[in-house]
């Protein structure tokens, strides 16, 4: 089984952005631990990262008939991409929307989900385990 995980803005500077609200951990070593999670899980992940909302756009729609789930953390994108919000609804993938922090806790703005309604899921404030819990509710899901 296949995970898509993609990360949007700024996320390539975990580790150095803000870590009071997003943590130590950089990327990389998020990712790594995704893996072993994966491969616990008995899944195959596949990671990307962009600051460009038409990049991941345009990996969205790749994942269409090549990925069993995505697991998407869209960044600032969360609030107003519906570009990115139909790009996911359009290839109809299980997907579950991420956020490290919690983002009903902070600025009004960050309240706001676009991405939310075409999600199966929404876990946000845990930190690296939005993303793990993401990986078990899609395993479970789809029968992994």
């Amino acid at each position: 089984m296949k995970i898509q995980v993609i990360n949007g803005p700024n996320m390539n500077m975990l580790g150095i952005r803000e870590p009071e609200i997003y943590g130590s951990l950089t990327l990389d070593e998020i990712n790594r631990q995704l893996t072993r999670k994966g491969d616990e899980l008995g899944l195959t992940l596949d990671f990307f990262q962009s600051n460009h909302e038409g990049d991941i756009i345009d990996k969205i729609q790749d994942c269409y008939g090549n990925t069993d789930g995505i697991v998407i953390n869209p960044g600032a994108y969360t609030h107003y991409s519906i570009a990115i919000r139909d790009a996911i609804a359009a290839v109809g993938i299980p997907t579950v929307e991420v956020h490290l922090s919690d983002i009903n806790s902070r600025e009004d703005f960050r309240k706001i989900s676009v991405i939310k309604s075409v999600c199966m899921k929404q876990i946000w404030g845990k930190g690296v385990n939005s993303y793990t819990d993401a990986l078990e509710f899609l395993a479970k899901k789809l029968g992994k």
